[in-house]
């Protein structure tokens, strides 16, 4: 099982499938072939039906600037390994092509072709929460000092580093205002919130500004500014939204809130090794469910929960998004992912709060609920999977999204 470095990345949204793993994959083939005069890429599946309007074209432009890319589209067509799929083809002076490479971006910003030649650290020996939890509950270990124990002492610094993003990200959230671009008229809502919470009776102190801060972090990788990927960009408001919650009603000591995330992390981990974190592969129960069930582990952990409470709280987080599609209108990670962030950080924090109250046995086990989701996941017809062609993307479309084969060149 890989690194939480593979995990949460940082980097500019809307989506980590459809932004940040070209841009990764386009930087990787151009330093592969650096002198050429034209770099092709052909876009296919889910990745070429959602791309506009998760900006892929305009973020491998600004990958290959100054050279020239031609982009093509071909959203009926899928490659057998991945939804979001990419071949890059480099083109000398006399039109010939001197380099390909075929590419998926699999979601949460990583990458694998047809070689699996993508190295990554994989520091983790035992990849299901059943054997991680006997084994921390036979060694008197906690999530997060298995985390330390797998991952080394640096990783407290990126964590660091990570949390200070995802704060920062709620931040900016929390004073833009302004109508959100691509289309929709969409406008900002998190100022709105948090100010009619300051001015609010303290019942609706809670929740509101639990959702304020998911908002922020949502509309901000809707704008495509910087945020970490937890486990996916669009999925990124929920967990800085309960941890930041969290600070503003416990004591919480920084060093509390970098082991919380490490927790969060194993789990979303778990989930990315063993299922998916893709919406073009599984719907937006392998996105938004996998982030309400790190962020409901990291919140029951800082409420003082145990270790079986913690897999208790994960595995409810889980298992009540079971079938959430992924049906973004017109391709926009705004509707209805923005509120979907929101809504599953008040989820978490139900979650957090059932487990700590009970004993922390439970019939079913976060593994079981996480293959149930895999095979949900793979039973969905496509149209359900980030295609924008089913759901609410159906019901609403404003303008019309790529529908065909066609040729988007630029220099």
């Amino acid at each position: 099982m890989e690194s939480l470095l593979e995990l949460f990345r940082i980097g500019h949204g809307p989506s980590s499938s459809h932004t940040m793993g070209p841009v990764r994959a386009a930087e990787t083939f151009k330093l592969r072939y650096p002198d050429v005069s034209v770099y092709r890429v052909t876009l296919f599946g889910s990745l070429a039906a959602t791309g506009k309007g998760h900006l892929t074209d305009t973020a491998l432009r600004n990958a290959f600037h100054p050279l020239k890319v031609e982009i093509i589209w071909k959203p009926d067509i899928e490659l057998p390994l991945h939804p979001n799929g990419l071949q890059f083809e480099a083109i000398d002076q006399n039109n010939q092509t001197v380099g390909s490479w075929q590419v998926y971006s699999i979601g949460g910003g990583a990458l694998k072709d047809n070689n699996e030649n993508i190295k990554v650290v994989e520091p983790y020996p035992i990849n299901s929460s059943r054997e991680i939890l006997k084994y921390c509950t036979q060694n008197g270990l906690s999530f997060w000092e298995y985390v330390e124990e797998n991952e080394g002492p640096a990783i407290w610094q990126y964590l660091d580093k990570i949390w200070e993003t995802m704060n920062a990200s709620i931040e900016r959230g929390l004073v833009a205002e302004g109508v959100l671009p691509g289309g929709l008229g969409l406008a900002r809502k998190a100022l709105t919130y948090y100010r009619k919470m300051s001015i609010t009776g303290s019942n609706f102190l809670q929740s509101g500004y639990l959702s304020a801060y998911a908002l922020a972090v949502a509309e901000e990788n809707a704008t495509g500014g910087l945020i970490v990927t937890a486990p996916t960009c669009g999925s990124a408001g929920v967990l800085p939204a309960v941890l930041r919650h969290m600070c503003d009603h416990l004591a919480c000591h920084k060093e509390n809130v970098l082991h919380a995330l490490a927790t969060a992390g194993l789990i979303g981990n778990i989930i990315k090794y063993n299922a998916s974190i893709s919406g073009a592969e599984v719907g937006c129960q392998g996105e938004i469910g996998a982030a309400c069930a790190m962020a409901a582990a990291a919140a029951t952990q800082l409420l003082g929960g145990t270790v079986r409470q913690i897999e208790y709280a994960a595995e409810m987080g889980l298992e009540h998004h079971l079938g959430l599609t992924c049906d973004p209108v017109n391709g926009l990670v705004q509707i209805p992912c923005i509120e979907r962030n929101a809504f599953a950080a008040a989820q978490a924090m139900t979650c957090a709060h059932f487990a700590t109250f009970s004993d922390g046995s439970h019939r079913i086990s976060f593994d079981e609920v996480m293959e149930v989701m895999k095979q949900t996941g793979r039973d969905l017809p496509s149209l359900y999977r980030e295609t924008s062609t089913g759901g609410l993307a159906k019901a609403y479309r404003f303008p019309p999204t790529v529908n065909k084969t066609e040729t988007d060149d630029n220099a």
